[in-house]
């Protein structure tokens, strides 16, 4: 079996950030670790702005920014989690990325550090310092000085580099070295300012938990470790983080405490008012005298460091609990978070309503961590929404998350046989319309917005010709307006309500189509007669008319330039014999273009429009075809041509602004939006069916609605932001951990666990909640709180009566007790709830039954009008009977051979069982003929693998996920005769995701099209810790084996990215063994060809023995599984 994996939602914590001068001497960058991949903004004048989004063939551990003397630019040193770096520089003239540096710093007998890899960086830019191992001090010396210091002190990253044909340019990494320390768990450490040799100072915890500071000085030249006096012990031990100083000596963060040792290591500190947690800290100025902190309950406080006298605090406001927090420049913040949404925000002098020295200025979504995932399908579209446990503390919250665009219905109307539909303006310069235009055959009705903001139809409108069918009407410059219909083009004066002027086609002749700007109208007639109309005055002018070789279907006079928005220099013109698209040249209609489509139905709708300032021609056929491609306007040209399918229905094309962005509607069977990000073309679903026509409608100054049109008639919604997933946040200001929607009382049930300090300690007690919502609106319902040091780990819902269609559903919840001096938990309980319907809108739990068990409940299961739970290291049946006019929880039979039975899912008889370190077993559960019920042992995975997640794929092969960030398929030995190897579940498939999986589940984001035959099989979904929302399909060996090589040649065209390549990082890899990539083909890598150089394509393409066009359409096709 072969999958294909690919991100549908990319990794969205901040694991850590660094402010610099990168892209450009004069630019604020911020540069985020989101894990697997580096995002690079730019701090403009209204906010951040991406430039650059680059995948990372590692896990990133550290992140350091350094500017050697003589560098007009920054640059940055990457490690990774694999014991490899790479420095990166950004070449500002070719817009590229440079590798200045790559190698790695593994130790292979060192003990990996229990925090992960730290790292620190010399002020003074001699050394960068790792502590990757425990009791080991990586040191990565840096050359400080050069024979040519003077001739280079303004040189450029790019110059200095090209010097190093004769010495090592200032700051390259030099041969690294170990230093052994005695302190081997190290919380935080810094390398201070102003020291003669590099000085660190280590916060580190000793063997019986007691917090001390250390200080060293590293002589780079002996390469040594020489003990400092100056130490630190038995401290407060909630300190956390060491900060160096720029004016000397560095900050102790406490969670009651902040203490500043000054260069002479003299202290000075506050008493904070609350217990709290720092979880990131930001100097505002380049001295050190302010720093901003933010904690675990996300408030941010401004700490000041006078020259002489008492340190003191001011409280700034809320914000997103932080993992990262920086200070760019005149007031703007950052704050990265891992368990909420990351803000930029704005300090400001004054308070503001909510009493904030601080304004939110945007959002950057962020679903991590995911705890657990359920797919539903609420809007009965054949499409699935997930939703998500996301986040954590007060950030926690549910994520409702769909492929495509909403529109929010806001009227309808019933009217049968629209044939087109329009908005018109009061006068050309409102900002605002007012009329809807909509066209029959044989008729025109008008519905107009009267005073009470109602729409209203009227009979007629200043000279509108309302007996016949409108092909066109639009505003025109001079506040008058142009109607088309098969018989004439009119002129309509607005302030005298009056036709001024009108053009009739020649006898027998009859207008077939049209198309009006501002200030101009062009008509095509039977016999491919094309004709062009300025407006002069009150005057409809006839310029100039022209008879092309086939018959017109289709015209566009959309203006480009977007200094003259008013009129346009060209007019594009589909043709019904020969399917294609002319480009004519206005007032000459001399042909400029002339470019043929692939396809058998006829060209149905053309539109001229700009994304980004690159100007486009798309064009739509009659069978649901697509092509689109960047046009010059003054030359004619039409390159990057690409193809898709939005369906099996004619496409009318019709652009729109949302936001002040520039998109375009895509009317058809499958409604699709078109749209630019970082000069590529997007395409989002419309989260409706079978549209016919589509108008932009906008009933007041400041509202944006979209008008469409079906057979039934029309309907009004305003429109979701543009995105190719759309998520939606219910706040719950607690972490979610479990959820599972039970379609039988249509409601969600979620499990919670609220953070309570204890007002003394700031020691966090934890309250445990299940809580049940509605499934439609998300309204909650009622909740069941937990008892104390009660700990919720599972949820399911069981319909224990198969046999009867009407039978109760029961929400099941399993939890375990903890307590602080037990090893593991000696006990749990099973709850079952059942949701009562008392109204309309209120639904109550009701406790039906607990059950008691010795240890904790990890995973629950439905299985066949039964219940699976783990329970520590064993698997039980259990049964609902009733006893004694009592129903009740009965065990019927275990299978006990585990070590922790963190999963369960059921396939048929089958029992797959996720161990915690054991890897997968597979049992069978068995009724003798006398009754006996047992589960029986089938097959088990013998690698030791830490499992995190696991379901069946089919009823032979399963896939799961581990603790070393890998993927991995387990078939059934079923058909061998040696009954050894069928005790054995073979390992068929193996690949490295490089994010921590909590769930899998079956389910897709995609809308269901059956007219469309589907590339995989089947898909499942997958959340991550960092936030990452994935897609595995199942594909047939052709497929594979077809995209296994376009992999090889993209991987090949790309190359490394920092020394780093892509099949190394692919390759499943735990504490115990590697194996290459089997069976799995990286998604990601595939549709990165879609962001290539045309150039890069057609070789790919030609090595692949494919047309570029037919290459983009096959990875086109495989976008749209998620």
């Amino acid at each position: 079996m072969y999958n294909y994996v690919v991100t549908a939602h990319k990794p969205s914590t901040v694991v850590s950030s660094v402010r610099a001068s990168f892209s450009a001497p004069d630019e604020t960058n911020l540069i985020l670790n989101k894990t697997t991949r580096l995002e690079f903004y730019t701090l403009v004048p209204n906010g951040l702005k991406l430039f650059m989004d680059l995948p990372v063939y590692a896990r990133i551990s550290a992140m350091e920014v350094y500017r050697p003397r003589g560098c007009t630019t920054d640059l940055l040193f990457v490690a990774t989690a694999r014991y490899q770096y790479f420095v990166l520089s950004y070449d500002v003239e070719n817009q590229k990325l440079i590798s200045e540096a790559t190698g790695n710093f593994k130790y292979r007998v060192g003990r990996p550090a229990e925090l992960g890899v730290l790292s620190v960086m010399d002020p003074s830019c001699r050394m960068i310092g790792l502590y990757a191992y425990q009791g080991l001090l990586t040191v990565m010396p840096m050359v400080t000085n050069s024979g040519k210091q003077k001739q280079q002190l303004n040189k450029s990253s790019q110059q200095l580099r090209r010097d190093s044909r004769i010495s090592q340019p200032v700051g390259t990494i030099q041969k690294p070295f170990n230093l052994r320390l005695k302190e081997l768990l190290i919380r935080s450490m810094v390398l201070l300012y102003n020291t003669e040799l590099p000085t660190i100072a280590i916060l580190y915890e000793d063997s019986k938990n007691q917090c001390h500071i250390k200080t060293y000085r590293i002589n780079l030249k002996e390469k040594e470790c020489i003990d400092n006096p100056w130490k630190l012990t038995n401290i407060d031990d909630t300190s956390n983080l060491l900060v160096a100083v720029p004016k000397g000596g560095f900050l102790i963060v406490q969670s009651k405490t902040i203490i500043y040792y000054d260069g002479n290591f003299r202290p000075r500190q506050i008493d904070l008012e609350f217990p709290t947690a720092a979880r990131g800290i930001a100097a505002v100025d380049d001295d050190g005298s302010r720093y901003l902190i933010g904690d675990v309950f996300g408030q941010l406080i401004l700490i000041v460091l006078p020259d002489t006298g008492d340190l003191y605090t001011h409280f700034l406001g809320k914000i997103s609990v932080p993992s990262s927090l920086l200070y760019l420049d005149h007031s703007y913040v950052f704050v990265g978070s891992h368990f909420g949404d990351s803000q930029l925000i704005r300090l400001r002098q004054d308070k503001n309503e909510q009493g904030f020295l601080l304004d939110i200025l945007e959002k950057f979504i962020n679903l991590s961590p995911i705890q657990d995932f359920c797919v539903v399908n609420l809007e009965r579209q054949g499409q699935g929404q997930v939703i998500t446990c996301s986040g954590g503390s007060r950030d926690g919250s549910l994520r409702i998350i769909r492929n495509g665009v909403g529109i929010t219905v806001q009227a309808t109307l019933d009217m049968s046989g629209i044939n087109g539909i329009w908005s018109l303006r009061p006068r050309f310069d409102a900002d605002y319309d007012d009329m809807l235009v909509i066209s029959f055959i044989g008729a025109t009705r008008i519905l107009k917005l009267s005073q009470g903001e109602e729409l209203e139809e009227i009979d007629q409108y200043c000279g509108f010709d309302m007996t016949r069918s409108t092909i066109s009407t639009a505003n025109i410059i001079g506040n008058l307006l142009a109607q088309v219909t098969e018989t004439s083009v009119r002129l309509i004066d607005l302030n005298n309500q009056r036709v001024t002027s009108e053009w009739n086609p020649p006898a027998l002749s009859k207008i077939t189509v049209a198309d009006i700007n501002p200030t101009q109208v062009v008509v095509a007639l039977g016999g491919g007669n094309l004709v062009y109309f300025e407006i002069k005055g009150l005057d409809l002018v006839e310029i100039k008319s022209t008879t092309l070789e086939y018959e017109i279907s289709c015209v566009n006079i959309s203006p480009l330039d977007i200094n003259k928005p008013i009129n346009s220099t060209v007019v594009a013109v589909g043709l019904w014999t020969i399917i294609g698209v002319q480009i004519l040249r206005l007032p000459t209609l001399e042909i400029i273009a002339n470019q043929p489509l692939e396809g058998t139905a006829i060209t149905r709708s053309v539109l001229l429009t700009t994304f980004e300032y690159n100007h486009y021609l798309i064009a739509a056929l009659g069978d649901g075809q697509l092509f689109h491609f960047i046009f010059t306007p003054e030359t004619g040209r039409l390159s990057e041509k690409k193809q898709l399918s939005l369906g099996t229905q004619p496409i009318m094309l019709t652009s729109f602004t949302s936001n002040g962005m520039n998109h375009v509607f895509a009317a058809s069977d499958r409604p699709t939006v078109i749209y630019s990000s970082n000069k590529k073309l997007l395409y989002s679903n419309v989260n409706t069916k079978d549209v016919t026509y589509m108008c932009p409608f906008r009933p007041t100054p400041m509202a944006t609605s979209l008008v469409i049109t079906h057979e039934e008639g029309l309907t009004i919604g305003s429109i979701d932001e543009i995105q190719k997933l759309h998520i939606r946040t219910i706040p719950l200001n607690e972490m979610p951990r479990r959820i599972f929607h039970q379609e039988y009382s249509n409601t969600i049930g979620i499990l919670t666990t609220r953070p309570v300090p204890d007002p003394e300690t700031g020691i966090q007690e934890h309250l445990s909640f299940f809580k049940i919502l509605d499934d439609q609106s998300f309204e909650f319902y009622d909740w069941s709180e937990m008892l104390p040091h009660e700990w919720v780990h599972c949820l399911t819902s069981v319909k224990f009566d198969q046999e009867k269609e009407a039978a109760p559903e029961y929400y099941i919840v399993g939890t375990s007790f903890v307590f602080p001096n037990e090893p593991e938990s000696e006990r749990g309980r099973i709850l079952v709830f059942h949701v009562d319907k008392e109204a309309e809108h209120a639904h109550k739990l009701r406790l039906v039954h607990q059950k008691e068990v010795r240890g904790a409940v990890f995973t629950c299961a439905p299985f066949n009008g039964k219940l699976l739970a783990g329970i520590n290291s064993k698997v039980i049946v259990l049964e609902w009977n009733s006893q004694e006019g009592e129903e009740q929880l009965t065990e019927v039979c275990s299978y006990r051979e585990l070590t922790m039975a963190l999963h369960v899912v059921s396939r048929g008889h089958f029992v797959i069982v996720g161990d915690l370190m054991r890897s997968v077993t597979l049992l069978a559960y068995k009724e003798t003929e006398k009754g006996e019920k047992m589960l029986e042992l089938i097959s088990k995975d013998y690698n030791q693998n830490w499992l995190l997640a696991i379901e069946a794929l089919d009823d032979e092969e399963f896939i799961a996920s581990d603790a070393d960030h890998n993927l991995f398929t387990l078939r059934k030995n079923s058909d061998s005769t040696d009954e050894e190897e069928r005790k054995k579940l073979e390992e068929v498939g193996a690949f490295h995701l490089g994010d921590q999986i909590n769930r899998i589940r079956h389910g897709s984001l995609a809308m269901n099209n059956p007219d469309i035959e589907p590339i995989a099989s089947r898909t499942l979904l997958f959340c991550t810790v960092s936030g990452a929302i994935g897609v595995i399909a199942t594909i047939s060996e052709e497929r594979f084996n077809f995209l296994q090589k376009l992999e090889h040649c993209i991987d090949k065209t790309i190359g490394p990215i920092g020394g780093l390549t892509h099949s190394d990082w692919r390759v499943f890899q735990n504490e115990y063994r590697s194996r290459e990539v089997r069976d799995f083909i990286d998604g990601d890598l595939i549709e990165s060809f879609l962001d290539l150089p045309r150039k890069d394509m057609a070789e790919i393409a030609g090595t692949l023995g494919k047309k570029v066009d037919d290459l983009l359409k096959i990875v086109e096709e495989y976008t749209r599984i998620h």
